[in-house]
């Protein structure tokens, strides 16, 4: 491994279960794809595989977005945070990227939220 990738992975910040959060973006339209969560090794796996990997809370193992259902993430880039402890990868996405077989797993789905008036100060 090279120091370079060691230094890039010494960098990360993982929470109290090992892992961080990676936001999944389109590269070239930015859209927001999905979330997802990366353990050292799937970090690792990721900066030197050219495709996204994550790792499963709930099956306990890696996986490979794209293996099974063919909707592959290719990596554009990727980048902490200011604080180094969450991940943007852009990606050229094939496919869905959301498990219900849409393109984004943040379809729109309107909270009712809106934005407060900030009080002067």
């Amino acid at each position: 491994m090279s120091a370079k990738l060691t230094d890039q992975l010494d960098a990360a910040i993982f929470n109290d279960a090992g892992l961080l959060p990676a936001v999944i973006q389109q590269f070239d339209s930015h859209e927001v794809l999905m979330l997802g969560w990366m353990n050292r090794e799937a970090l690792h796996r990721t900066l030197t595989e050219g495709r996204v990997t994550f790792w499963s809370r709930s099956r306990q193992e890696f996986w490979r977005k794209g293996d099974t259902s063919g909707h592959a993430q290719y990596v554009h880039s990727a980048a902490f945070d200011c604080d180094n402890d969450t991940l943007l990868v852009q990606v050229d996405q094939v496919g869905a990227a959301c498990h219900t077989g849409t393109r984004t797993c943040f379809d729109g789905r309107d909270l009712g939220a809106t934005a407060q008036e900030r009080p002067l100060e």
